[in-house]
Protein backbone atom coordinates (compact mmCIF):
# COMPACT_ATOMS: atom_id res chain seq x y z
CA UNK A 1 0.00 0.00 0.00
CA UNK A 2 1.26 3.49 -0.75
CA UNK A 3 0.30 7.06 -0.13
CA UNK A 4 -2.77 8.64 -1.72
CA UNK A 5 -1.36 9.86 -5.01
CA UNK A 6 -2.47 7.09 -7.28
CA UNK A 7 -0.92 4.39 -9.37
CA UNK A 8 0.41 4.06 -12.85
CA UNK A 9 -0.48 1.11 -15.02
CA UNK A 10 2.80 1.36 -16.84
CA UNK A 11 4.62 0.47 -13.67
CA UNK A 12 2.97 -2.91 -13.58
CA UNK A 13 5.00 -3.72 -16.71
CA UNK A 14 8.30 -2.43 -15.40
CA UNK A 15 11.17 -4.70 -16.33
CA UNK A 16 14.54 -5.22 -14.60
CA UNK A 17 16.25 -3.30 -17.39
CA UNK A 18 14.24 -0.22 -16.44
CA UNK A 19 15.46 -0.23 -12.86
CA UNK A 20 18.30 1.98 -11.64
CA UNK A 21 21.88 0.84 -11.19
CA UNK A 22 22.24 2.02 -7.61
CA UNK A 23 18.83 0.98 -6.27
CA UNK A 24 19.07 -0.63 -2.85
CA UNK A 25 15.37 -1.27 -2.14
CA UNK A 26 12.35 -2.84 -3.77
CA UNK A 27 10.64 -0.14 -5.81
CA UNK A 28 6.89 -0.07 -5.22
CA UNK A 29 5.12 -0.32 -8.55
CA UNK A 30 3.40 3.02 -8.50
CA UNK A 31 4.21 6.64 -9.27
CA UNK A 32 3.87 9.11 -6.43
CA UNK A 33 4.50 12.02 -8.78
CA UNK A 34 2.95 10.69 -11.96
CA UNK A 35 0.89 13.88 -12.51
CA UNK A 36 3.88 16.23 -12.62
CA UNK A 37 4.48 18.19 -15.78
CA UNK A 38 7.26 17.07 -18.10
CA UNK A 39 9.36 20.11 -17.18
CA UNK A 40 8.96 19.38 -13.48
CA UNK A 41 9.95 15.74 -13.99
CA UNK A 42 13.07 16.78 -15.89
CA UNK A 43 14.02 19.16 -13.10
CA UNK A 44 13.56 16.39 -10.50
CA UNK A 45 15.86 14.20 -12.59
CA UNK A 46 18.42 17.01 -12.78
CA UNK A 47 18.45 17.43 -8.99
CA UNK A 48 18.94 13.69 -8.48
CA UNK A 49 21.71 13.58 -11.09
CA UNK A 50 23.37 16.53 -9.38
CA UNK A 51 23.73 14.43 -6.24
CA UNK A 52 25.17 11.50 -8.20
CA UNK A 53 27.60 13.80 -9.98
CA UNK A 54 28.81 15.17 -6.65
CA UNK A 55 29.27 11.69 -5.17
CA UNK A 56 31.01 10.36 -8.29
CA UNK A 57 33.39 13.28 -8.60
CA UNK A 58 34.23 13.06 -4.90
CA UNK A 59 35.32 9.45 -5.41
CA UNK A 60 37.99 10.31 -8.00
CA UNK A 61 38.73 13.91 -7.07
CA UNK A 62 40.20 12.85 -3.72
CA UNK A 63 42.53 10.32 -5.36
CA UNK A 64 44.31 13.11 -7.26
CA UNK A 65 44.71 15.08 -4.02
CA UNK A 66 46.17 12.18 -2.01
CA UNK A 67 49.87 13.07 -2.45
CA UNK A 68 49.20 16.68 -1.38
CA UNK A 69 47.18 15.45 1.61
CA UNK A 70 50.01 13.12 2.54
CA UNK A 71 52.58 15.92 2.43
CA UNK A 72 50.47 18.46 4.33
CA UNK A 73 49.19 16.10 7.03
CA UNK A 74 52.36 13.96 7.18
CA UNK A 75 50.39 10.86 6.23
CA UNK A 76 51.84 7.43 5.53
CA UNK A 77 50.75 5.21 2.65
CA UNK A 78 48.42 3.31 4.99
CA UNK A 79 46.96 6.62 6.16
CA UNK A 80 46.20 7.58 2.57
CA UNK A 81 44.59 4.17 2.09
CA UNK A 82 42.22 4.91 4.97
CA UNK A 83 41.34 8.28 3.47
CA UNK A 84 39.80 6.42 0.53
CA UNK A 85 38.77 3.13 2.15
CA UNK A 86 36.94 4.63 5.15
CA UNK A 87 34.65 6.44 2.69
CA UNK A 88 33.93 3.45 0.46
CA UNK A 89 33.45 0.98 3.34
CA UNK A 90 30.84 3.15 5.04
CA UNK A 91 29.17 3.83 1.69
CA UNK A 92 28.89 0.09 1.04
CA UNK A 93 27.82 -0.83 4.57
CA UNK A 94 24.93 1.64 4.79
CA UNK A 95 23.70 1.69 1.18
CA UNK A 96 21.23 -1.14 1.76
CA UNK A 97 19.88 0.49 4.91
CA UNK A 98 19.35 3.88 3.26
CA UNK A 99 16.69 2.62 0.86
CA UNK A 100 14.59 1.22 3.72
CA UNK A 101 14.93 4.51 5.62
CA UNK A 102 13.66 6.40 2.58
CA UNK A 103 10.65 4.11 2.32
CA UNK A 104 9.86 4.50 5.99
CA UNK A 105 10.46 8.22 6.61
CA UNK A 106 10.04 9.69 3.13
CA UNK A 107 12.37 9.72 0.15
CA UNK A 108 12.67 13.48 -0.18
CA UNK A 109 13.39 13.91 3.54
CA UNK A 110 16.03 11.17 3.44
CA UNK A 111 17.54 12.65 0.26
CA UNK A 112 17.77 16.09 1.87
CA UNK A 113 19.27 14.62 5.04
CA UNK A 114 21.89 12.84 2.94
CA UNK A 115 22.76 16.03 1.06
CA UNK A 116 23.02 18.00 4.29
CA UNK A 117 25.20 15.38 5.98
CA UNK A 118 27.45 15.03 2.92
CA UNK A 119 27.84 18.81 2.73
CA UNK A 120 28.63 19.02 6.44
CA UNK A 121 31.18 16.23 6.08
CA UNK A 122 32.81 18.03 3.14
CA UNK A 123 33.09 21.24 5.14
CA UNK A 124 34.59 19.38 8.10
CA UNK A 125 37.07 17.60 5.81
CA UNK A 126 38.26 20.97 4.53
CA UNK A 127 39.00 22.00 8.14
CA UNK A 128 40.84 18.81 9.14
CA UNK A 129 44.12 19.49 10.94
CA UNK A 130 45.29 15.88 11.09
CA UNK A 131 44.84 12.69 9.14
CA UNK A 132 42.77 11.12 11.91
CA UNK A 133 40.26 13.96 11.79
CA UNK A 134 40.17 13.81 7.98
CA UNK A 135 39.35 10.10 8.06
CA UNK A 136 36.65 10.67 10.70
CA UNK A 137 35.07 13.43 8.60
CA UNK A 138 35.24 11.21 5.49
CA UNK A 139 33.04 8.78 7.43
CA UNK A 140 30.53 11.60 7.95
CA UNK A 141 30.64 12.29 4.22
CA UNK A 142 30.03 8.64 3.42
CA UNK A 143 27.05 8.40 5.79
CA UNK A 144 25.44 11.23 3.84
CA UNK A 145 26.48 9.77 0.50
CA UNK A 146 24.93 6.39 1.33
CA UNK A 147 21.52 8.12 1.54
CA UNK A 148 21.81 9.74 -1.87
CA UNK A 149 22.26 7.14 -4.61
CA UNK A 150 19.63 4.53 -3.64
CA UNK A 151 17.06 7.11 -2.55
CA UNK A 152 17.60 9.35 -5.58
CA UNK A 153 17.19 6.30 -7.82
CA UNK A 154 13.89 5.53 -6.11
CA UNK A 155 12.72 9.13 -6.61
CA UNK A 156 13.49 8.86 -10.33
CA UNK A 157 11.70 5.51 -10.57
CA UNK A 158 8.46 6.85 -9.09
CA UNK A 159 8.68 10.18 -10.92
CA UNK A 160 8.96 8.63 -14.40
CA UNK A 161 6.07 6.17 -14.52
CA UNK A 162 6.19 5.05 -18.17
CA UNK A 163 8.57 2.30 -19.27
CA UNK A 164 10.17 4.22 -22.14
CA UNK A 165 10.33 7.45 -20.16
CA UNK A 166 11.87 5.70 -17.18
CA UNK A 167 14.40 3.91 -19.38
CA UNK A 168 15.56 7.24 -20.84
CA UNK A 169 15.80 8.77 -17.37
CA UNK A 170 17.85 5.85 -16.11
CA UNK A 171 20.10 6.10 -19.16
CA UNK A 172 20.84 9.72 -18.28
CA UNK A 173 21.35 8.70 -14.64
CA UNK A 174 23.92 6.03 -15.61
CA UNK A 175 25.69 8.42 -18.00
CA UNK A 176 26.22 10.94 -15.22
CA UNK A 177 28.44 8.41 -13.42
CA UNK A 178 30.75 8.19 -16.44
CA UNK A 179 30.81 11.98 -16.65
CA UNK A 180 31.79 12.21 -12.99
CA UNK A 181 34.67 9.80 -13.60
CA UNK A 182 35.92 11.98 -16.44
CA UNK A 183 35.60 15.26 -14.53
CA UNK A 184 37.00 14.08 -11.19
CA UNK A 185 40.73 13.81 -12.01
CA UNK A 186 40.86 17.08 -13.95
CA UNK A 187 38.77 19.10 -11.48
CA UNK A 188 40.70 17.60 -8.57
CA UNK A 189 44.03 18.39 -10.18
CA UNK A 190 43.01 21.97 -10.96
CA UNK A 191 41.70 22.66 -7.45
CA UNK A 192 44.69 21.04 -5.75
CA UNK A 193 47.10 23.04 -7.92
CA UNK A 194 45.33 26.37 -7.43
CA UNK A 195 43.79 26.45 -3.94
CA UNK A 196 45.21 23.31 -2.33
CA UNK A 197 43.76 19.91 -1.44
CA UNK A 198 41.10 21.46 0.80
CA UNK A 199 39.52 22.86 -2.35
CA UNK A 200 38.38 19.39 -3.44
CA UNK A 201 36.04 19.43 -0.44
CA UNK A 202 35.01 23.09 -0.71
CA UNK A 203 33.53 22.46 -4.14
CA UNK A 204 30.88 20.17 -2.60
CA UNK A 205 29.52 22.80 -0.23
CA UNK A 206 27.64 25.14 -2.63
CA UNK A 207 26.45 22.18 -4.71
CA UNK A 208 25.14 20.37 -1.63
CA UNK A 209 23.38 23.42 -0.23
CA UNK A 210 21.77 24.14 -3.59
CA UNK A 211 20.61 20.51 -3.74
CA UNK A 212 18.94 20.72 -0.32
CA UNK A 213 17.00 23.85 -1.34
CA UNK A 214 16.03 22.55 -4.79
CA UNK A 215 14.87 19.23 -3.34
CA UNK A 216 12.62 21.05 -0.85
CA UNK A 217 11.06 23.14 -3.62
CA UNK A 218 10.86 20.71 -6.53
CA UNK A 219 10.71 17.09 -5.30
CA UNK A 220 7.35 15.89 -3.90
CA UNK A 221 7.50 13.61 -0.87
CA UNK A 222 6.76 9.91 -1.30
CA UNK A 223 6.82 6.88 0.98
CA UNK A 224 5.17 3.50 1.43
CA UNK A 225 2.88 2.55 4.28
CA UNK A 226 4.44 -0.88 4.82
CA UNK A 227 8.20 -0.54 4.20
CA UNK A 228 10.70 -3.33 4.69
CA UNK A 229 11.62 -3.92 8.31
CA UNK A 230 14.98 -2.61 9.50
CA UNK A 231 17.63 -5.20 10.34
CA UNK A 232 20.01 -3.69 12.93
CA UNK A 233 21.72 -7.00 13.75
CA UNK A 234 22.42 -7.75 10.10
CA UNK A 235 23.60 -4.19 9.56
CA UNK A 236 26.01 -4.43 12.52
CA UNK A 237 27.43 -7.73 11.25
CA UNK A 238 28.02 -6.26 7.77
CA UNK A 239 29.92 -3.33 9.30
CA UNK A 240 32.06 -5.71 11.40
CA UNK A 241 32.94 -7.89 8.39
CA UNK A 242 33.87 -4.98 6.11
CA UNK A 243 35.68 -2.93 8.75
CA UNK A 244 37.71 -5.79 10.26
CA UNK A 245 38.71 -7.20 6.85
CA UNK A 246 39.85 -3.85 5.48
CA UNK A 247 41.73 -2.95 8.66
CA UNK A 248 43.54 -6.29 8.62
CA UNK A 249 44.58 -5.88 4.96
CA UNK A 250 45.78 -2.29 5.38
CA UNK A 251 47.63 -2.77 8.69
CA UNK A 252 48.88 -6.31 7.99
CA UNK A 253 52.25 -5.33 6.44
CA UNK A 254 53.21 -3.04 9.32
CA UNK A 255 51.74 -5.03 12.23
CA UNK A 256 52.69 -8.45 10.85
CA UNK A 257 50.26 -10.92 9.35
CA UNK A 258 50.76 -13.36 12.24
CA UNK A 259 50.45 -10.74 14.98
CA UNK A 260 47.64 -11.36 17.50
CA UNK A 261 45.81 -8.21 16.40
CA UNK A 262 45.69 -9.08 12.68
CA UNK A 263 45.04 -12.78 13.26
CA UNK A 264 42.26 -11.91 15.70
CA UNK A 265 40.64 -9.58 13.18
CA UNK A 266 40.70 -12.25 10.47
CA UNK A 267 39.09 -14.72 12.86
CA UNK A 268 36.48 -12.07 13.69
CA UNK A 269 35.70 -11.70 9.97
CA UNK A 270 35.06 -15.43 9.62
CA UNK A 271 32.91 -15.59 12.76
CA UNK A 272 30.88 -12.47 11.84
CA UNK A 273 30.35 -13.67 8.25
CA UNK A 274 29.20 -17.11 9.41
CA UNK A 275 26.85 -15.52 11.94
CA UNK A 276 25.49 -13.16 9.29
CA UNK A 277 24.60 -16.03 6.94
CA UNK A 278 22.94 -18.03 9.72
CA UNK A 279 21.02 -15.05 11.11
CA UNK A 280 19.83 -13.70 7.76
CA UNK A 281 18.64 -17.17 6.71
CA UNK A 282 16.10 -17.11 9.55
CA UNK A 283 14.67 -13.61 8.99
CA UNK A 284 11.50 -12.98 7.00
CA UNK A 285 12.91 -9.72 5.58
CA UNK A 286 16.69 -9.97 5.82
CA UNK A 287 19.10 -7.19 4.93
CA UNK A 288 20.93 -9.65 2.65
CA UNK A 289 18.88 -12.69 1.65
CA UNK A 290 21.16 -15.77 1.27
CA UNK A 291 18.72 -17.19 -1.29
CA UNK A 292 20.02 -14.68 -3.83
CA UNK A 293 23.33 -16.53 -3.94
CA UNK A 294 21.66 -19.71 -5.21
CA UNK A 295 21.52 -17.91 -8.56
CA UNK A 296 24.80 -18.31 -10.46
CA UNK A 297 24.23 -15.08 -12.45
CA UNK A 298 23.67 -13.14 -9.23
CA UNK A 299 26.68 -14.66 -7.42
CA UNK A 300 28.77 -14.14 -10.55
CA UNK A 301 27.66 -10.52 -10.84
CA UNK A 302 28.66 -9.92 -7.23
CA UNK A 303 32.09 -11.41 -7.95
CA UNK A 304 32.40 -9.35 -11.15
CA UNK A 305 31.51 -6.21 -9.19
CA UNK A 306 34.10 -6.95 -6.50
CA UNK A 307 36.81 -7.97 -8.99
CA UNK A 308 36.33 -5.08 -11.42
CA UNK A 309 36.13 -2.43 -8.71
CA UNK A 310 39.08 -3.96 -6.85
CA UNK A 311 41.02 -3.41 -10.07
CA UNK A 312 39.64 0.13 -10.47
CA UNK A 313 40.32 1.16 -6.85
CA UNK A 314 43.85 -0.24 -6.87
CA UNK A 315 44.55 1.23 -10.31
CA UNK A 316 43.58 4.78 -9.35
CA UNK A 317 45.46 4.58 -6.04
CA UNK A 318 48.74 3.35 -7.54
CA UNK A 319 48.55 5.59 -10.63
CA UNK A 320 48.07 8.70 -8.49
CA UNK A 321 51.03 7.93 -6.23
CA UNK A 322 53.23 7.07 -9.21
CA UNK A 323 52.45 10.15 -11.28
CA UNK A 324 52.86 12.67 -8.45
CA UNK A 325 55.13 11.22 -5.77
CA UNK A 326 57.46 9.36 -8.13
CA UNK A 327 57.33 11.18 -11.47
CA UNK A 328 56.92 14.55 -9.77
CA UNK A 329 53.96 15.75 -11.83
CA UNK A 330 51.65 18.44 -10.53
CA UNK A 331 48.10 17.41 -9.58
CA UNK A 332 46.60 18.90 -12.76
CA UNK A 333 49.20 17.12 -14.88
CA UNK A 334 48.46 13.85 -13.10
CA UNK A 335 44.72 14.39 -13.60
CA UNK A 336 45.23 14.85 -17.32
CA UNK A 337 47.40 11.72 -17.50
CA UNK A 338 44.59 9.66 -15.94
CA UNK A 339 41.99 11.20 -18.26
CA UNK A 340 42.29 8.39 -20.88
CA UNK A 341 40.95 5.97 -18.26
CA UNK A 342 37.95 8.16 -17.48
CA UNK A 343 37.39 8.78 -21.20
CA UNK A 344 37.34 5.05 -21.90
CA UNK A 345 34.76 4.55 -19.15
CA UNK A 346 32.63 7.44 -20.38
CA UNK A 347 32.51 6.12 -23.95
CA UNK A 348 32.23 2.40 -23.28
CA UNK A 349 29.56 2.41 -20.56
CA UNK A 350 26.71 3.28 -22.97
CA UNK A 351 28.33 1.16 -25.69
CA UNK A 352 28.20 -1.87 -23.39
CA UNK A 353 24.47 -1.33 -22.95
CA UNK A 354 23.89 -1.35 -26.71
CA UNK A 355 25.97 -4.50 -27.21
CA UNK A 356 24.15 -6.19 -24.34
CA UNK A 357 20.75 -5.34 -25.82
CA UNK A 358 21.70 -7.04 -29.10
CA UNK A 359 23.97 -9.91 -28.08
CA UNK A 360 23.57 -10.42 -24.35
CA UNK A 361 26.05 -9.73 -21.53
CA UNK A 362 28.80 -12.22 -22.44
CA UNK A 363 30.58 -10.06 -25.04
CA UNK A 364 30.69 -6.89 -22.87
CA UNK A 365 31.97 -8.95 -19.92
CA UNK A 366 34.68 -10.54 -22.07
CA UNK A 367 35.75 -7.12 -23.34
CA UNK A 368 35.68 -5.78 -19.78
CA UNK A 369 37.89 -8.54 -18.41
CA UNK A 370 40.27 -8.38 -21.36
CA UNK A 371 40.65 -4.60 -21.10
CA UNK A 372 41.39 -4.61 -17.38
CA UNK A 373 43.73 -7.59 -17.69
CA UNK A 374 45.74 -6.09 -20.54
CA UNK A 375 45.82 -2.58 -19.08
CA UNK A 376 47.19 -3.67 -15.71
CA UNK A 377 49.53 -6.24 -17.27
CA UNK A 378 50.98 -3.54 -19.55
CA UNK A 379 51.84 -1.39 -16.52
CA UNK A 380 53.23 -4.43 -14.65
CA UNK A 381 55.59 -5.27 -17.54
CA UNK A 382 56.99 -1.75 -17.78
CA UNK A 383 60.26 -1.18 -15.95
CA UNK A 384 61.37 2.08 -14.34
CA UNK A 385 59.61 5.03 -15.95
CA UNK A 386 57.56 4.05 -19.02
CA UNK A 387 57.01 6.59 -21.79
CA UNK A 388 53.99 8.85 -21.36
CA UNK A 389 52.44 7.53 -24.57
CA UNK A 390 52.81 3.95 -23.37
CA UNK A 391 51.10 4.78 -20.09
CA UNK A 392 48.30 6.66 -21.85
CA UNK A 393 47.59 3.61 -24.01
CA UNK A 394 47.63 1.26 -21.00
CA UNK A 395 45.34 3.60 -19.07
CA UNK A 396 42.97 3.85 -22.04
CA UNK A 397 42.77 0.07 -22.43
CA UNK A 398 42.03 -0.29 -18.72
CA UNK A 399 39.32 2.41 -18.95
CA UNK A 400 37.66 0.58 -21.83
CA UNK A 401 37.51 -2.57 -19.73
CA UNK A 402 36.20 -0.81 -16.63
CA UNK A 403 33.57 1.01 -18.71
CA UNK A 404 32.34 -2.22 -20.26
CA UNK A 405 31.92 -3.89 -16.87
CA UNK A 406 29.85 -1.28 -15.05
CA UNK A 407 26.46 -1.45 -16.86
CA UNK A 408 26.53 -5.24 -17.19
CA UNK A 409 26.87 -6.05 -13.48
CA UNK A 410 23.31 -5.14 -12.54
CA UNK A 411 21.74 -6.76 -15.61
CA UNK A 412 23.45 -10.07 -14.87
CA UNK A 413 22.59 -9.83 -11.16
CA UNK A 414 18.85 -9.55 -11.81
CA UNK A 415 18.81 -12.18 -14.57
CA UNK A 416 15.82 -14.43 -13.90
CA UNK A 417 14.94 -12.75 -10.60
CA UNK A 418 11.25 -12.09 -9.80
CA UNK A 419 10.34 -8.41 -10.15
CA UNK A 420 9.65 -8.06 -6.44
CA UNK A 421 13.29 -8.91 -5.64
CA UNK A 422 15.01 -6.87 -8.36
CA UNK A 423 15.54 -3.77 -6.21
CA UNK A 424 17.20 -5.67 -3.36
CA UNK A 425 19.36 -7.66 -5.80
CA UNK A 426 20.63 -4.51 -7.50
CA UNK A 427 21.31 -2.93 -4.12
CA UNK A 428 23.52 -5.82 -3.05
CA UNK A 429 25.42 -5.82 -6.34
CA UNK A 430 25.94 -2.05 -6.09
CA UNK A 431 27.22 -2.30 -2.52
CA UNK A 432 29.69 -4.96 -3.64
CA UNK A 433 31.27 -2.45 -6.04
CA UNK A 434 32.08 -0.19 -3.11
CA UNK A 435 33.49 -3.18 -1.23
CA UNK A 436 35.68 -3.98 -4.22
CA UNK A 437 36.98 -0.42 -4.44
CA UNK A 438 37.89 -0.42 -0.74
CA UNK A 439 39.64 -3.78 -1.08
CA UNK A 440 41.54 -2.61 -4.18
CA UNK A 441 43.01 0.35 -2.32
CA UNK A 442 43.74 -1.78 0.75
CA UNK A 443 45.43 -4.63 -1.12
CA UNK A 444 47.42 -2.47 -3.56
CA UNK A 445 48.67 -0.22 -0.76
CA UNK A 446 49.58 -3.19 1.42
CA UNK A 447 51.64 -4.81 -1.34
CA UNK A 448 53.37 -1.47 -1.95
CA UNK A 449 54.31 -0.87 1.69
CA UNK A 450 55.28 -4.52 2.19
CA UNK A 451 57.60 -4.44 -0.83
CA UNK A 452 59.15 -1.11 0.23
CA UNK A 453 59.47 -2.40 3.83
CA UNK A 454 58.30 1.07 4.81
CA UNK A 455 55.06 3.02 5.13
CA UNK A 456 56.36 6.11 3.35
CA UNK A 457 56.91 7.23 -0.24
CA UNK A 458 59.83 9.49 0.72
CA UNK A 459 62.83 8.97 -1.53
CA UNK A 460 61.26 6.23 -3.68
CA UNK A 461 62.80 6.08 -7.18
CA UNK A 462 61.10 5.18 -10.45
CA UNK A 463 62.73 1.76 -10.52
CA UNK A 464 62.02 1.20 -6.83
CA UNK A 465 58.34 2.02 -7.23
CA UNK A 466 58.04 -0.22 -10.30
CA UNK A 467 59.57 -3.12 -8.36
CA UNK A 468 57.44 -2.50 -5.27
CA UNK A 469 54.18 -2.37 -7.25
CA UNK A 470 54.98 -5.21 -9.65
CA UNK A 471 52.99 -7.76 -7.64
CA UNK A 472 50.09 -5.37 -7.12
CA UNK A 473 49.69 -4.71 -10.85
CA UNK A 474 49.72 -8.43 -11.62
CA UNK A 475 47.12 -9.01 -8.90
CA UNK A 476 44.90 -6.32 -10.40
CA UNK A 477 45.44 -7.90 -13.81
CA UNK A 478 44.29 -11.19 -12.29
CA UNK A 479 41.05 -9.49 -11.24
CA UNK A 480 40.41 -8.74 -14.91
CA UNK A 481 41.16 -12.34 -15.85
CA UNK A 482 38.64 -13.49 -13.25
CA UNK A 483 36.01 -11.35 -15.01
CA UNK A 484 36.81 -13.17 -18.27
CA UNK A 485 36.18 -16.53 -16.59
CA UNK A 486 32.97 -15.28 -14.99
CA UNK A 487 31.76 -14.04 -18.38
CA UNK A 488 31.43 -17.65 -19.51
CA UNK A 489 30.15 -19.03 -16.20
CA UNK A 490 27.41 -16.46 -15.55
CA UNK A 491 25.97 -16.57 -19.08
CA UNK A 492 25.87 -20.37 -19.48
CA UNK A 493 22.78 -22.53 -19.65
CA UNK A 494 23.60 -23.95 -16.24
CA UNK A 495 23.63 -20.41 -14.80
CA UNK A 496 20.21 -19.66 -16.33
CA UNK A 497 18.76 -22.79 -14.77
CA UNK A 498 20.19 -21.89 -11.36
CA UNK A 499 18.61 -18.43 -11.63
CA UNK A 500 15.23 -20.03 -12.38
CA UNK A 501 15.56 -22.26 -9.32
CA UNK A 502 16.54 -19.27 -7.17
CA UNK A 503 13.52 -17.30 -8.40
CA UNK A 504 11.25 -20.20 -7.56
CA UNK A 505 12.61 -20.23 -3.99
CA UNK A 506 11.06 -16.78 -3.46
CA UNK A 507 7.59 -18.00 -4.43
CA UNK A 508 7.50 -21.16 -2.32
Amino acid sequence: MTDTRGASADDEDASPADLPDFLAIQIPRWSATGQLSRTRRVVVLAVCCLALLMIGIDNTIVNVALPSIGTDLHASVSGLQWTVSAYTIVLAAFMLLAGSIGDRFGRRATFQAGLALFTLGSWLCSLATSLDWLIAFRVVQALGGSMLNPVAASIIAVTFSGKAERARAMGIWSGVFGLSMALGPVVGGFLTDTVGWRGVFWVNIPVGLAGVVLAAILIPESRVFHPRKLDPVGQALVIIVLGALTYAIIQGPSAGWTSPRIAGLLVLVVVALTTLVAYESRRAQPLIDPRFFRSAPFSGAVMVGIASYTALGGFLFLATLYLQDVQGLTPIQAGLRVLPTAGGMLICSPLAGRIMARAGPRIPLLLAGAGMTLGCAAVARSAGGPHAGYLALAYEVFGIGAGMANPVITTVAVSGMPLAQVGVATGISSACRQVGQALGVAVAGSILTGSLHADSMHGVTLAGFATATHGAWWLLSGCGYLVVILAFVTTSGWAARSAARAAQAFTT
